[in-house]
């Protein structure tokens, strides 16, 4: 198959391209991250018959690669699409699982040692199957209450996201090329989203501990 490859980290992407190859598989390109990815995929003048994606890859190191298969998928829904993964991004990796049409799969990065159920679950996925890791279905069942940042738009996601990281309102204005005051509007309505009201004390802590929480227990709720 012609693959398209995209993870981080060099040394595991090169592992894994030395594996597919290997099992007789030709790669057509590799991504470092989940932008490069989705600009790759839109270069290309065949599709790939598979993406294998990392999770939590840059800009945000979060759920990057699920966000960039979904995007990918929106605009050809039968692209097949592996995501290995060393967790479990609850949200996404709903969605991603949820598409009807089929054809992706969700593993855990330490079943690649597992050579022949590996290559059995490429050809399952490209073939228009779904593949999930046992350890991500027994999480998923187990985290079924809704995530706690569920009522937070995309872009008031990012937002939250680089709060996290310790940007302040103007780096993050510059890094998502939007206005101050855009950012402030922003932050506004994740205080309205998480049920922080403007008499509670530190806000803005109070929103990034929650972001931090619901990322290390997804399905947490706040009491």
């Amino acid at each position: 198959m012609r693959i398209l490859l995209a993870d981080d980290a060099a040394l595991l992407r090169e592992a894994i391209e030395a594996l597919l190859e290997r099992l007789g598989h030709q790669i057509v390109a590799t991504a470092a991250d989940a932008t490069e990815l989705v600009t790759i995929y839109e270069s290309l003048s065949t599709p790939p018959d598979l993406i294998i994606t990392d999770v939590r890859m840059p800009p945000t190191r979060t759920d990057d690669g699920l966000r960039a298969a979904l995007k990918i998928r929106a605009t050809n829904p039968a692209q097949p699409i592996l995501a290995l993964s060393q967790y479990v991004a609850d949200r996404y990796a709903r969605k991603l699982l949820s598409l009807p049409e089929g054809a992706v799969g969700y593993l855990l990065k330490e079943r690649v040692n597992r050579v022949d159920d590996f290559a059995h679950a490429l050809l399952t996925i490209a073939g228009g199957g779904t593949i999930i890791d046992t350890e991500i279905t027994r999480h998923l069942l187990q985290n079924e209450q809704p995530d706690v940042l569920d009522s937070l738009t995309e872009r008031e996601r990012e937002v939250l996201t680089l709060m996290a990281g310790g940007a302040s309102n103007t780096e993050i204005a510059k890094m998502l090329f939007v206005s101050d005051a855009a950012v402030r509007k922003h932050i506004g309505n994740i205080f309205a989203g998480l049920g922080l009201q403007p008499t509670d004390e530190n806000r803005r802590v109070r929103a990034i501990l929650t972001f931090l929480q619901a990322r290390e227990n997804p399905g947490f709720e706040v009491g």
